[in-house]
Order: C-alpha cells, then structure tokens, then sequence
C-alpha cells in the first residue's frame, strides 16, 4: 500500500479548469488499477490532495434539486458567478475566494475501503483543524459536513462536503469557509438544508480577516495525521 500523497496547491483556478485537473489524475489511478488487474501486477497507485480557491460557482450535485438555486442566469452573471451541475454527491453548495477547497483523489486501497469512514476521516481533519484555531467543529447527525453550535436553534455550517469514489479512486472533496463572503451563500439552500445557517472562521473569530496560508499549513497536517499518511 502507498500511503504517500502529492499534494499540490492550485492556487487561484477556474471550477472547470480544476474539475478537469481532478479528472486526469483520477483516470491516472483508475488506469493504473485496470492494468493491475488484467496483467495480474502489482503497480503503486499513487494519491495526490489538491488546495484550490474558486472564482465565484455554485456546483449540484448528482442528487441534488436545481430549485436549491435561488437566482437566475442573468442574476449570475450579474454577481460574476458561474454555476456547474457535477458529479458529486450532495446538493448544491459555493464556492469563492477565502474558502479552501481540498479535493483528496485517493486509492482507497492504499488506506480502507469504506466510504463513510473516508467521510468521517475528512470531517475529522477539519475538525481538528478548528480546534487548532479555538474554534469547536462538531458533526451534526445525519448531515455530512461540520458544524459548530449544533446544540442551538441555528447549527452553522462552516465546512461543506461531497465526493465521488469509483473503483475506490476519489474525487471532489471538502470547501472550508475562511475569509468567503458569505452573502453569496443566500443565494441558494446550502446543502438543500432550509434551517441552517453558514459561516466561516474569520467570523467566528472575529477578525476582518484570518491567514489562510496558516489554516492551509494545519490542515495538511491534520489530515496527514488522521490518513497515517505523508506528504511528498
């Protein structure tokens, strides 16, 4: 098993244009796996975790309801906005500048094959990446993502999730809230969850605005740690 993962740090990318970068490295794995299995060889599958800031989108996911968008197609271009129906799981969610997008493209079978304990293994990481920062990340039972004051009348969602896995190689990922602007999620039902409210870590700290570069830095440690694996 390879439990080394490539990570690169995208930058500033247009959805589409990192959907695709997404999409070459998961075929990449699944070539590899489909060779594997037909010459009967055992070649390393290599897993690879992306960092990436979108311009302003807002992505469906396969099962998610497109009257979850709240605004037309005049009323995107008019918020530079651009909207994708993908193949995620989830609903419909934004994404924008100030909020990290990690998009793991993993060989389970480096790690387990178990899609729920991936989700929960990706939940935790920001969680405990929260708590490096005294913020308080929670699960909320049933809804996948995290969450802080979940024990209130309005649970916020800092942290949304949807993936894709297909001969266990994944895809998609995470979206944590930093410096977003968040106006832009009243635009849509996050997540198709009509009682909840979004926020992100700046807010919750009080600052005009948080460095990203240190939540970033956390983050991949956090989730090397909770992966048992190690960057390269």
């Amino acid at each position: 098993m390879n439990r080394q993962i490539k990570f690169i740090d995208l930058g500033t990318m247009d959805y589409k244009e990192a959907w695709d970068f997404q999409q070459n490295l998961f075929d990449e794995i699944v070539e590899i796996k489909k060779k594997n299995r037909k010459n009967n060889t055992n070649l390393k599958t290599p897993n690879y975790f992306l960092f990436v800031e979108h311009p302003h989108v807002y992505t469906l996911g396969k099962n998610g309801n497109h009257s979850n968008l709240l605004i037309d197609e005049n009323q995107l271009k008019n918020k530079n906005a651009s909207f994708y129906k993908i193949n995620r799981g989830g609903d419909i969610t934004y994404h924008g500048p100030g909020q990290i997008v990690g998009y793991p493209i993993l060989d389970l079978e480096n790690f387990f094959t178990d899609i729920h304990k991936y989700l929960r293994f990706l939940e935790q990481t920001v969680i405990e990446t929260l708590d490096n920062f005294g913020i308080k990340g929670e699960r909320n039972h049933g809804k996948t993502g995290v969450w802080i004051d979940i024990n209130t009348p309005l649970p916020k969602k800092i942290c949304a999730m949807g993936v894709r896995a297909s001969r266990w190689v994944t895809m998609h990922g995470f979206a944590l809230n930093v410096n977003v602007d968040l106006d832009y999620f009243n635009n849509i039902i996050p997540c198709g969850l009509t009682d909840n409210v979004v926020t992100s870590i700046n807010k919750e700290l009080n600052q005009s605005e948080t460095d990203i570069t240190e939540i970033k830095d956390v983050l991949k440690s956090c989730f090397s740690e909770t992966f048992n694996s190690e960057f390269i």
